[in-house]
C-alpha cells in the first residue's frame, strides 16, 4: 500500500503484490448536514453494529455487499494507468512550488489487485514491473491501490459505519459515512469518508488515508458510471504537505485511468452493424486511373503506413478515437494552411494522444498532440503555434513512416507500444521546421496575436528543468522553444494576475475512461484572486461532475462523465 518504496522489503513486496484551472460555475453544494434534518438525526442516533437491524444498518449491509460486487467486477478488466507526482517544496510567494517530478504508465491487471505491467522504454524486471521507476523511490502499487477501499476486509468486523449526511456529486445524490476501523482491524486499514450514490448503494467516490501506514500519504479516489450499474476507478488525487513520516516529501499526484472497453470490441461492433445490401459485385466507382506513378505509389505506401501506427495506437490506448476535439485542431490547421496557400495531399489532419505529458509530433500527414499539451495551452493562436511547428514536419515528407506500412506492426501489443515506436526528430530538424513554422505563423491569422504564446514557451523553458518528467516526450518531441518567438514577446512575470503563461493539468480535455473518447470542456473563465491561483503545469485536485450512465447516454452518446465540468465545448482555446 505504500506510495514509497523502502529498501528492500518495499521492493520485494511490490513484486509479490503486484485540473485549477478556472473552475467552470458549479451548481451550489446540496449538502445537507445532521443539525438541519430531523430525518437524518434520528438516523444517526441508530447504532450500526449489532442488535436490531434500523434502516441504516440495511443501508450499510448493503453497501458492503455492493462494494465486494464491485471489487469483484473490476477484476474482469486490464485498464491503462497513469501516475504523475509533482514533488513540493515551501515557496514564499506561492506557499509550495514544484520541485521535481515522476512518471509511470503501464497495464494494470485488476484480477491480480495491484499489479501493474510497465509501458515505459526502459529496462524491466523479472516481470517488467514498475521497470521505469527502479530508480525512482515512488511505488506504482501504492497509488493503484487507492482504488480500493479495503480489497479483502471492507465489513463490519474491520470498520464502524456513521452516517454523516447526504451530498450531491453532480447530478448525483449520495449519501456520506465516515469509515474508521475497529480496534483489532490491524494495520493498513481505510479512514475517511465515502459517497455512495442512493440507488444500488455503490461507493463511488472515498476520501482519507490508510491508518497507521506511515509511508501512506491522503487520497481521494474517484469512481465514474461508465456502463449500466457499473462505476470504475477513473482518478485519484494525491496530496501530503505534512508528511508524518521523514521519508515522506511534500507532493501532489494525480492517477487516471482508461481503456477499460478493448478497441478489439469497438472493431466487433462495427463488423456486426455491416449489411450486406447486394449479391451483386461491388465495385469502387471513384473517378481515378487504374495505373499510378511511382510517386503516387510511393505516397499510397506511406500512408499505410501512417494509419497502420495510428491504428496500432489507437488499440493499444495511446491515441484518443477519431472525434470532436480533432474536428477543432483541424480548423485552426486549415486556418494555417489557407492562410499559407498551402495544398498538401493527403490532407493534414489532426490526431490526440491520452498521455498528460507534453509532446507533439507527426506521423506521415497525422499531426499529433498529447492530452497534456492541450491542456496546458493557454489560448488558440499558442495553439496555433504548436500545430505551424508540425505542419512544417509533415511538409518535410520524412521517409522512416515506410517502416510501418508492414502489417506486422497491427500485432504490437499495447505494452510493448511506447518501446516499438517513435517519432522523434533530430536537432537539426527541430531548427529547420521551427524556421519555417515562424514563416507559417507570420502568414496567418494569428500573427498579430502571438504574445501569449511567447509566455508559454518562456514558462516551458523555465520549469524544463524541474518537471522533465511532464515536459519530455514518450513516442515524439518536446515543444520546441523558439528564441525568436520567445523574445518577440513580453517578459514573464509570474506575480501579476492578469498574466497567464500557461494552464494547470487538467484543464482542457475530459476522458471517458470506457472508451477513450475525448472532449473539450466548457469552462468559464474565473478572476483569479492572487498569483498563487494560476498555477501552471501544477497538478490539482479532481472534482469531477458525475452523472449516471443513462442519463449521459440520452445526453451524448459517447461521453458518460466530466473530468471537471459537465459540458463539452467545440472551440478551440481561447483567452
Amino acid at each position: 500500500m505504500w506510495v514509497l518504496k523502502l529498501g528492500l522489503a518495499v521492493s520485494v513486496a511490490v513484486l509479490i503484490a503486484t485540473t485549477g484551472v478556472a473552475q467552470p460555475p458549479r451548481q451550489p453544494r446540496r449538502r445537507t448536514s445532521e443539525a438541519s434534518s430531523n430525518t437524518q438525526s434520528n438516523e444517526q442516533k441508530s447504532s450500526t453494529t449489532g442488535g436490531t437491524h434500523s434502516a441504516v444498518d440495511k443501508v450499510v449491509d448493503q453497501i458492503i455487499q455492493r462494494e465486494q460486487n464491485e471489487v469483484a467486477a473490476f477484476g474482469l478488466y486490464r485498464p491503462i494507468v497513469e501516475t504523475y507526482i509533482q514533488q513540493l517544496k515551501p515557496d514564499k510567494e506561492m506557499g509550495f512550488a514544484a520541485d521535481h517530478d515522476a512518471y509511470f504508465i503501464g497495464q494494470a491487471d485488476l484480477g491480480r489487485g495491484v499489479a501493474v505491467r510497465s509501458m515505459l522504454p526502459q529496462g524491466a524486471g523479472p516481470l517488467g514491473l514498475f521497470s521505469s521507476w527502479s530508480n525512482s523511490p515512488w511505488n506504482p502499487a501504492g497509488f493503484l491501490e487507492m482504488i480500493y477501499i479495503d480489497r479483502d476486509h471492507f465489513d463490519r468486523d474491520h470498520y464502524d459505519f456513521n452516517y454523516a449526511g447526504r451530498d450531491f456529486l453532480g447530478e448525483v445524490r449520495c449519501l456520506m459515512f465516515d469509515v474508521t476501523p475497529t480496534r483489532k482491524s490491524g494495520k493498513g486499514r481505510f479512514e475517511g469518508r465515502i459517497w455512495v450514490e442512493d440507488r444500488d448503494y455503490t461507493v463511488v467516490r472515498f476520501s482519507g488515508t490508510y491508518k497507521h501506514e506511515r509511508l501512506m500519504a491522503h487520497f481521494d479516489s474517484w469512481r465514474l458510471n461508465v456502463q449500466p450499474d457499473l462505476w470504475l476507478p477513473a482518478y485519484v488525487f494525491v496530496e501530503e504537505l505534512k508528511p508524518k513520516a521523514m521519508e515522506l516529501p511534500r507532493f501532489k499526484a494525480q492517477t487516471h485511468f482508461w481503456a477499460y472497453s478493448p478497441a478489439a470490441e469497438a472493431h466487433e461492433d462495427e463488423f456486426t452493424d455491416l449489411s450486406i445490401e447486394s449479391e451483386k459485385q461491388v465495385q469502387d466507382d471513384s473517378a481515378r486511373e487504374q495505373d499510378r506513378s511511382p510517386v503516387e505509389e510511393e505516397r499510397e505506401f506511406e500512408h499505410e503506413g501512417e494509419d497502420n501506427a495510428i491504428d496500432t495506437l489507437v488499440r493499444a490506448g495511446l491515441i484518443a478515437p477519431e472525434g470532436n476535439v480533432d474536428k477543432v485542431l483541424d480548423v485552426v490547421l486549415n486556418n494555417l494552411e489557407v492562410t499559407n496557400h498551402l495544398n498538401i495531399d493527403p490532407e493534414p489532419r489532426c490526431r490526440v494522444m491520452l498521455t498528460s505529458n507534453i509532446e507533439l509530433f507527426s506521423v506521415g500527414h497525422t499531426i499529433v498532440l498529447s492530452r497534456g499539451l492541450l491542456d496546458v495551452l493557454p489560448d488558440e493562436p499558442t495553439l496555433a503555434v504548436m500545430l505551424a511547428q508540425e505542419l512544417s514536419d509533415v511538409m518535410a515528407s520524412k521517409g522512416y513512416v515506410n517502416q510501418y506500412g508492414f502489417s506486422d506492426v497491427l500485432q504490437t501489443p499495447s505494452t510493448q507500444a511506447l518501446k516499438a515506436f517513435s517519432f522523434k526528430d533530430s536537432p537539426e530538424d527541430w531548427e529547420a521546421t521551427s524556421a519555417k513554422a515562424l514563416e507559417i505563423i507570420g502568414n496567418s491569422p494569428y500573427r498579430s496575436k502571438l504574445g501569449t504564446a511567447a509566455l508559454f514557451l518562456q514558462q516551458l523553458s523555465v520549469e524544463s528543468k524541474l518537471l522533465p518528467h511532464l515536459i519530455g516526450p514518450h513516442l515524439g518531441n518536446q515543444v520546441y522553444p523558439i528564441a525568436a518567438l520567445m523574445n518577440a514577446g513580453p517578459r514573464l512575470e509570474p506575480s501579476k494576475t492578469d498574466q497567464i503563461a500557461a494552464l494547470p493539468m487538467g484543464s482542457r480535455v475530459k476522458l471517458n475512461p470506457w472508451d477513450d473518447s475525448i472532449e473539450m470542456m466548457k469552462a468559464a473563465p474565473v478572476a483569479l484572486l492572487s498569483a498563487r491561483e494560476k498555477m501552471p503545469f501544477e497538478v490539482t485536485a479532481f472534482m469531477p461532475y458525475l452523472t449516471r450512465y443513462s442519463d449521459t447516454k440520452a445526453a451524448h452518446d459517447s461521453t458518460p462523465a466530466g473530468e471537471h465540468s459537465e459540458a463539452g465545448s467545440q472551440s478551440p482555446p481561447s483567452n
